[in-house]
């Protein structure tokens, strides 16, 4: 069954933080789909994975590529799954509904606790999920830390 992860960035960036939790998703052996809510960021985060903060190369491409099914990490608006992943990550306010979680390990809500807009759809989206009988878990940043801050039906 499929968890889904909320992770409320407070004192890091989107640009700091999706690098280390792609490391850690690949790590598990798993492939990523991360699904862009704003179509228009897709090569800012392509840009940012090929030269950006980790420390590691990240194998990744954009979709609509050629080697969509191969790509370990598959940036995407659409949500299609053609690399067969077994982790969502959305970013950029992207949705989803209890039918697409169910199809994956693991689903990583990530958004930005600077701006209300964001909050308040995460907060929807808790409520969505976790009514429909959905295992989620709220991470946020405190001194810089990840912390768990609350759980349902775990």
């Amino acid at each position: 069954m499929a968890e889904v992860f909320f992770y409320h960035l407070t004192s890091s960036l989107l640009e700091q933080t999706l690098p280390q939790l792609l490391e850690r998703t690949l790590q598990n052996k798993w492939r990523v789909l991360v699904k862009s809510g704003d179509k228009g960021r897709l090569n800012w985060i392509d840009t940012q994975l090929w030269g950006g903060n980790s420390p590691q190369f990240l194998p990744h491409g954009v979709s609509g590529g050629p080697h969509d099914a191969d790509q370990p990490v598959l940036l995407s608006d659409s949500g299609e799954n053609t690399n067969k992943a077994q982790a969502l990550m959305l970013v950029y306010g992207a949705k989803t509904t209890p039918q697409e979680v169910a199809q994956y390990e693991r689903v990583s809500l990530i958004f930005n606790g600077n701006e209300d807009g964001h909050v308040q759809d995460a907060r929807a989206d808790w409520k969505t999920l976790t009514d429909a009988g959905i295992a989620a878990k709220y991470w946020s940043q405190e001194t810089g830390r990840w912390q768990m801050k609350a759980e349902k039906n775990t």
